[in-house]
């Protein structure tokens, strides 16, 4: 693991050469899956990192984003906007991202999880494109922190109980007090207000909309990802708790899923519909992960991988909308398949991979997720398929609001679509089709 880390950290003082730091980010994540083990549970162990199935599929993810973040961002190499400052911080977020997901010392893992927090705002402030920047990185900065210093606190108690904060060793909390219920409470929320859950999530829309594209793939991609990685993590120490809890849960994720999906088909902004839209989703893996079962867990992996993808892709198709007409509302950009028919063919395949159309593995991900919450409670069956119809009409809206209808005449003549950017949305969408056919390294079942 540690070679690893030193090969991202070595990039670091070469941030000057964009193609070199590419190119070597493209080696790493060739490397780390060649390191693939079909039963492994734990690898490269040292005294506080080591990697399992999850993390291993999180650094894959961290370390891929990574790659097409700088193949999204050419525009500001070529602009010269600071382009050596971007991969540096493009660098460390890679490494602070490696060193969250292969802790095995939560105190580690805690300090990690807070040090992603810091190259993304930057990223936000420094590259985003409206004065509104500062507003979405500071509604950031105090959701995030608010939220995280209960956990600090829970994780100096667990220590105080058991001398050791070491993930495999660490004591459980068995006891069902209302003492240990604020303890259960303040070691989740952080992760809650980080995957989002709803009533925790008006920090996302902003955030998303003022960021660069790099800022919205990274955001989408693998920060809200931390949520749901740390919520795996910690929920083992609280699991008498958490099986009384599950109710609250689904409450949240699934209704307040519905409500954030009834909210997307009043959108008009694109990049607001897809940051509107990973709430949704993100309400049904809340709901798998704290089932504590095989298949919730495995639907949640999935999900979370597929959906880093699929909404990276959208984020980076809204963006180059936004590069040619200046603007990302669905009012004017109408009739899109008229004067961008290649860039339409990448809207129709990844607006069907976010509506978990097969072959993608979003389609697993759910089938795994609602069979978990299905034989949890009957009852629920309603509420999933209200959830599942919504979403997959918001992402309809979506596609026909942008592609077709009569476009804008003031448009000017543009290049509909260019090499690189085809490259870009081939990497996103390969990924996304071709793990079912080896989803096995993916459940856990």
């Amino acid at each position: 693991m540690l070679k690893y880390i030193l090969f991202c950290f070595m990039l670091i003082p070469l941030a000057s050469s964009w193609s070199f730091v590419l190119n070597s980010l493209l080696v790493l994540s060739f490397l780390w899956v060649i390191q693939a083990h079909h039963h492994f549970f734990i690898f490269n162990l040292g005294a506080v990192l080591g990697v399992d199935n999850i993390s291993y599929i999180m650094i894959l993810l961290s370390i891929w984003i990574a790659v097409l973040i700088m193949y999204a961002s050419q525009a500001i190499y070529k602009s010269n906007q600071f382009p050596m400052l971007f991969v540096c911080f493009n660098v460390i977020l890679c490494l602070v991202l490696m060193f969250t997901f292969s802790a095995r010392d939560l105190l580690l893992f805690y300090v990690s999880f807070e040090s992603s927090l810091i190259p993304t705002l930057i990223m936000i402030i420094g590259w985003g494109y409206q004065p509104e920047r500062i507003q979405a990185g500071v509604y950031m900065l105090f959701y995030t922190l608010s939220a995280s210093l209960p956990l600090l606190v829970s994780l100096m108690s667990l220590y105080n109980q058991g001398g050791s904060l070491i993930m495999e060793i660490s004591p459980k909390v068995e006891s069902y007090t209302f003492i240990s219920l604020i303890w259960y409470f303040a070691s989740v929320f952080a992760f809650l207000v980080k995957l989002p859950m709803y009533f925790c999530h008006l920090w996302l829309p902003k955030a998303h909309v003022e960021a660069p594209v790099a800022g919205s793939m990274v955001l989408a991609g693998v920060l809200l990802k931390l949520g749901g990685y740390g919520l795996i993590r910690i929920l083992p120490f609280f699991l008498k708790i958490n099986k009384n809890m599950v109710w609250l849960w689904f409450t949240l994720g699934v209704v307040g899923g519905v409500l954030v999906s009834i909210l997307c088909l009043r959108q008009t902004d694109m990049k607001s519909l897809i940051a509107y839209s990973s709430v949704a989703h993100m309400g049904l893996v809340l709901v798998g992960i704290m089932l504590c079962s095989g298949w919730g867990l495995s639907g949640s992996v999935v999900i979370m991988v597929g959906h880093g993808l699929c909404s990276s892709g959208l984020f980076y198709l809204s963006n180059i909308v936004y590069s040619r007409t200046s603007s990302r509302s669905l009012l004017i950009n109408k009739g899109l398949l008229v004067v961008m028919p290649s860039i339409g063919l990448w809207w129709f395949l990844l607006s069907a991979g976010n509506m978990a159309a097969p072959p993608t593995i979003n389609l697993l991900g759910e089938i795994n997720l609602l069979s978990s919450i299905v034989s949890w409670d009957k009852s629920t069956i309603l509420g999933l398929v209200l959830l599942s119809f919504i979403s997959a009409s918001y992402t309809i809206y979506l596609f026909s609001s942008s592609q077709h209808g009569v476009f804008f005449n003031s448009y000017y003549s543009y290049c509909s679509g260019k090499t690189q950017e085809f490259l870009t949305l081939f990497l996103h969408w390969l990924p996304l089709n071709i793990f079912i056919l080896k989803s096995s390294f993916m459940l856990f079942v």
